[in-house]
């Protein structure tokens, strides 16, 4: 039977739940111990999908479709677990399986309530997530419950876990809190109360913490350390330091230190070979002391908050360490750069090594991206467009090299005269012609989500980066890049160098292009960001920051010839 570890947090939020659990996940498993990460989310959306990334951050997308909290992505690149879309619920997910129960008559005209039956379906959905009954479970799942203890849409959460704790017997059951040691700087002084109140609110809900991690800007002295043990009714020994760093990959290292593994081990009796962190600590090598330096332009519009883009700045990050190279991320508003003249707009990308333009959604920015886009491809900077970036890069492209004015997307403009991106429910086959919508219909289509496979062109820059004629990636998006054009595209010098087959019609979409006579110019429909880790990289974006790198060595930006 799968033994379970929760994670719960204490005075405030941010303190980096998900990165402990990722962490706690890589060292057991370093032990040859099989484990699972799972995240509950105590808001009412019934996924984060169509929250604000200013809200949430990214959405995280799993191999099977699920879009997910941002946590997910850390959980996939510490370990070799996959995530899947049980391996993160919500409470509004929890609330509509109660309902439809409900509806259905499962509860036998039972008066339906908070406790036992939306505590019950929690504790199913946890047991689900762990793969119990499926002959493919984990021997440990670590649990981390989103939000901060004292919070009322916790609540149910907290006393699903208890109870399975009372249900799975105490020692297979292991409870660990992350909370706050603040340092008050005009005093001087780390303080402990902060803390003592935390542990207080969790065991007034019934739960004694096993395992405290006190976070910190710095080391927590020995003596603070056995207050914190006193006053929380745990041993000193675990009371664990977890201090600012200044990469999270120097995490697991840290808590394995303190014995972190050893203490969960020994409260759940799971007998264990010692941790081999040295895949770790070649890492950290090779991220402290690259060889070289790039800097990135990534031109979005989601550029005030980092965690919009969190799993693509890990992996330029991972690029870095594995190209012995360190990865400067600078982010340009694509919506400055859209009222920006050809003098402003060579000031604004003209220092960079690279540009990348990310995925995202809406109109806001669009011609900034465009701009940018044309900058790198006139200018001979390597370009890597993912998703939306892809389909901007294909309208540029349409714009300026194939002849056809004012081509855009139907999702920014459904009058435009040449529709190049457009939802695969827009197109006519019968006489190549496009079916508008109306600017005031549903957004209609379908979502194209998780992992596909799709077909390499042999002999392309694609091929040689991958080192295979098929790839399998993951997506999110909804509009295509319209088959009726493709081949006035490729007239005019463009390559697609890998396609996919639609799962309605079967035929096959663009997935990957490229420049021919460009030194590095690429765009995936895809997310690779997503099958990023650290120990192994990801080979399009490796070859993303080698491209950079040379292009840095060349002496930098050059500009085509009049008749380019």
């Amino acid at each position: 039977m799968t033994k379970y570890v929760f994670v719960t947090g204490g005075v405030v939020s941010s303190l980096g739940k998900g990165i402990a659990a990722a962490s706690l996940a890589a060292i057991l498993e370093s032990r040859g111990i099989k484990v699972t990460n799972i995240k509950l989310d105590p808001y009412i959306n019934v996924d984060p999908g169509t929250m604000s990334p200013f809200q949430h951050g990214e959405v995280y997308v799993t191999e099977d479709g699920a879009e997910t909290d941002l946590d997910l992505g850390h959980y996939e690149r510490f370990s070799s677990a996959r995530m899947r879309k049980y391996n993160n619920f919500t409470t509004g997910q929890i609330y509509e399986s109660v309902i439809k129960k409900e509806r259905r008559g499962e509860y036998l005209g039972r008066t339906v309530q908070v406790i036992p039956h939306i505590t019950d379906e929690i504790k199913a959905f946890i047991r689900k997530g762990a793969g119990e009954g499926t002959g493919d479970a984990a021997e440990v799942a670590i649990v981390e419950i989103g939000g901060t203890v004292g919070d009322i849409e916790s609540l149910p959460f907290l006393e699903a876990i208890r109870q399975m704790g009372l249900e799975n017997s105490r020692e297979d059951c292991c409870y660990i809190h992350l909370t706050l040691v603040p340092y008050i700087a005009s005093a001087g002084e780390i303080k402990t109360k902060p803390t003592q109140h935390s542990v207080k609110e969790l065991r007034e809900i019934g739960i004694q913490a096993d395992i405290l991690l006190c976070r910190s800007d710095r080391v927590i002295p020995e003596e603070e350390r056995k207050k914190i043990a006193l006053f929380c009714n745990v041993p000193a020994r675990a009371v664990v330091s977890v201090w600012d760093a200044d990469t999270i990959y120097k995490v697991p290292g840290m808590l394995h230190q303190q014995m972190l593994d050893e203490l969960v081990c020994h409260k759940l009796g799971v007998v264990a070979k010692s941790a081999d962190l040295s895949a770790w600590t070649a890492l950290i090598n090779d991220l402290e002391n690259p060889r070289e330096e790039v800097t990135i332009a990534m031109v979005g519009k989601y550029i005030d908050l980092a965690d919009s883009y969190k799993s693509l700045n890990e992996a330029l990050i991972h690029a870095g360490i594995h190209t012995k190279s360190r990865v400067h991320i600078r982010y340009v508003d694509s919506e400055v750069l859209g009222e920006a003249d050809d003098a402003a707009l060579t000031k604004a990308l003209s220092a960079f090594d690279a540009v990348l333009v990310p995925g995202g959604f809406g109109v806001r920015g669009v011609e900034g991206k465009i701009k940018a886009i044309r900058y790198a491809r006139e200018h001979q900077i390597p370009y890597l467009g993912i998703c939306l970036g892809m389909q901007l890069a294909v309208i540029e492209y349409a714009r300026h090299k194939a002849g056809l004015s004012g081509a855009n997307s139907t999702e920014f403009d459904v009058e435009t005269p040449h529709p190049v991106v457009a939802l695969i429910t827009e197109w006519q086959d019968r006489d190549g012609k496009v079916e508008r919508r109306s600017a005031n219909s549903d957004m209609g289509g379908t979502m194209r989500l998780g992992s596909q496979p799709a077909s390499v062109v042999p002999g392309s820059k694609v091929e040689e980066i991958y080192h295979s004629t098929t790839v399998n990636e993951r997506h999110r998006h909804r509009y295509e890049v319209n088959n009726h054009y493709l081949g006035q595209l490729e007239q005019a010098g463009l390559v697609v160098s890998a396609r996919a087959k639609a799962a309605t019609t079967g035929e096959a979409l663009c997935e990957m292009i490229e420049l021919p006579d460009h030194p590095w110019f690429i765009g995936c429909q895809f997310h690779p960001e997503f099958s990023s880790n650290p120990r192994k990289g990801h080979p399009l974006f490796k070859a993303y920051i080698e491209a950079a790198l040379v292009h840095k060595r060349q002496g930098g930006a050059r500009v085509l010839s009049q008749a380019a």
